[in-house]
């Protein structure tokens, strides 16, 4: 709950923030979301298509793409996901499905997922991924309008 006193203090500031962030330079997201470089926090990608669940890789079976390290459960996964890894990577880069459906990135849970089309999307926990499945459709419409522009945002 809000008090008085942090209203106007939001208010206050609020006009503030653009003098307090021109001329500052943001760094652009990478263009895969990992964790120490590791995408998807480990968790193997073809999994969610072939066993619909998410499924723990390994640190001994993986493969590099867009600049990150994929982690397998098996070898099998592995030479699926390098024959097509674009079928098998998470849409925007990994990055959470509704927030780039609004314009900006924000972190991503294994366990908040949806295979929709054929494409993986996962969402910043699962209750965002019930709010971005109210409108799957909608949602990836726009947010295959922002995206890649959402990574330099």
């Amino acid at each position: 709950m809000f008090t008085r006193r942090a209203l106007l203090g939001a208010a206050i500031a609020a006009p503030l923030l653009p003098t307090l962030t021109t001329g500052v330079a943001m760094a652009a997201e990478p263009a895969v979301f990992a964790t120490d470089g590791v995408a998807i926090n480990g968790y193997d990608p073809v999994a969610y298509f072939t066993q619909s669940m998410p499924v723990q890789g390994s640190a001994q079976i993986t493969a590099s793409h867009d600049g990150a390290t994929f982690r397998f459960a098996s070898e099998g996964n592995k030479a699926m996901f390098l024959a097509e890894p674009a079928k098998f990577a998470p849409q925007y880069g990994g990055y959470c499905a509704y927030a780039v459906s609004k314009g900006y990135t924000a972190t991503t849970s294994p366990n908040a997922w949806t295979v929709h089309d054929g494409k993986l999307y996962l969402n910043f926990n699962r209750a965002v991924r019930g709010i971005w499945s109210r409108d799957i459709p909608g949602n990836v419409k726009k947010g295959d309008a922002n995206w890649p522009s959402v990574l330099s945002a």
